[in-house]
Parts: C-alpha cells; sequence; structure tokens
C-alpha cells in the first residue's frame, strides 16, 4: 500500500472489524460517508479500516496512473488484469486481518467489503485465505477466475456473503455479478443476492440492507 489505512474507531471498544476496499480510481475516503449513513447502533463496537492502493498505470485507461489494486490489461472476451499485482493486494489484505486478530479481533469477527475492482480483491482473498470469515460483502464486483480459485479451496470454511449490483451497471455489467454470485453458491457457500435500479455505485436501498446484513452477521 502507498499509504496506511484510514480508520474509524468506535466510540466503545472495538469488538469487530470492516476491512472495506474502494474501487478503481478512488480513494481510502471513498466510503467513509456510508459509516454514517449506516446508522448503526449505538455502542456498535465495529472499527472500520479503509485501505489504499498503490497509485500505478492502468492499461485499459491508456496507461494512466491511478489508485489500482491490480493492471487491467483488457476487457473482453473477460478481463485480462495483472495477476501478480492481484496476488499482492490479496497479501496485503490477509495482512490487514492478521493486523487485526493481533488486536483481538479474531477473523470470526471480520468482515470483508469491496466494491468493484475492491471487491474482486476481497472475494479472492477471502476463498483463498480459509478463514472463518464473519462475512464477505462484495458490492458492483465480479470474481476474477472465480472457479478456478473456488477448486483449490473445496475444504475451506464457508463463507456467508452478500452480493449486490446496479441492473444499469455501464461499468461492470451485472451479469459478472451474477456469475460470481452463482458460483459462490454453487461451491455451497451461503450468499444473497441483492439488485437496484442503479449504475455502477451505491444507493440508499443497498444501504439499509447493507446495515441489516451487518447487524445480524455481527450481532449488534
Amino acid at each position: 500500500m502507498s499509504q496506511q489505512p484510514h480508520i474509524i474507531e468506535p466510540a466503545t471498544q472495538a469488538t469487530s472489524c470492516v476491512i472495506w476496499l474502494h474501487g478503481l480510481g478512488a480513494d481510502c475516503f471513498d466510503f467513509v460517508p456510508v459509516v454514517a449513513a449506516l446508522g448503526l447502533p449505538q455502542n456498535h463496537g465495529v472499527r472500520f479500516v479503509f485501505p489504499q492502493a498503490p497509485t500505478r498505470p492502468v492499461t485499459i485507461n491508456g496507461g494512466m496512473p491511478m489508485p489500482s489494486w491490480y493492471d487491467i490489461l483488457g476487457m473482453s472476451p473477460a478481463r485480462a488484469i495483472n495477476q501478480a499485482q492481484l496476488d499482492e493486494s490479496v497479501a496485503t489484505v490477509k495482512g490487514l486481518v492478521a493486523d487485526q486478530q493481533s488486536k483481538g479481533i479474531m477473523p470470526s469477527r471480520v468482515i470483508l467489503a469491496g466494491f468493484s475492482q475492491g471487491g474482486a480483491v476481497v472475494l479472492t482473498t477471502s476463498v483463498q485465505s480459509e478463514l472463518p470469515l464473519a462475512g464477505v460483502m462484495a458490492l458492483s464486483t465480479y470474481g476474477p477466475d472465480l472457479g478456478a480459485v473456488l477448486e483449490q479451496a473445496k475444504q475451506a470454511p464457508k463463507l456467508n456473503v452478500f452480493c449486490a449490483h446496479g441492473s444499469g451497471d455501464e461499468v461492470l455489467p451485472m451479469s459478472m455479478g451474477r456469475e460470481a454470485h452463482d458460483l459462490l453458491q454453487a461451491a455451497g457457500h451461503q450468499t444473497e443476492w441483492h439488485q437496484y435500479p442503479m449504475g455502477h455505485e451505491v444507493c440508499p436501498q443497498e444501504v439499509a440492507d447493507i446495515r441489516s446484513w451487518l447487524v445480524e452477521r455481527l450481532g449488534l
């Protein structure tokens, strides 16, 4: 990472953690406003960690440098990516989970969340890590080579995954998000599919649904 994560500590002692990755070209502050919008119960004890992707050239954007969890080399027939950079980002997220564990928050109290490219990193990390996570939020995202990743982790603990996508997503077609959901479901993971009349974004109803899911998963 090019800088330390932005962290929002709860008013009381942290007893759980949400690690939330931004999308391509955004930054670690992108989803900070969502924390207040969630309106979690008082004394919720949830620490929010927002890591920052490194700034590097992105091939599909003419080589323009921008915050990116990995380079995207091409859009079709399927997204071609820099696998080594994805692996680096996965290692970063695993390190953040380990850091929370060193602070007394076990993986079973950690939720990994990610939007778009950040969600792709989160899905890969969640399956590869084989950790008993509290849950995963896959927002307007997809799973790079997810079928193969799932095949290699057949014995991993089953995940609880909140999948959300906009029906009018012009950046990352909803079909890609649905494919990731279906692969996870077929592999025995507990999944929820939420579809909204929006583009590549987050809407108020989605925030409300995320709140309900977080409250349930973390027992808030």
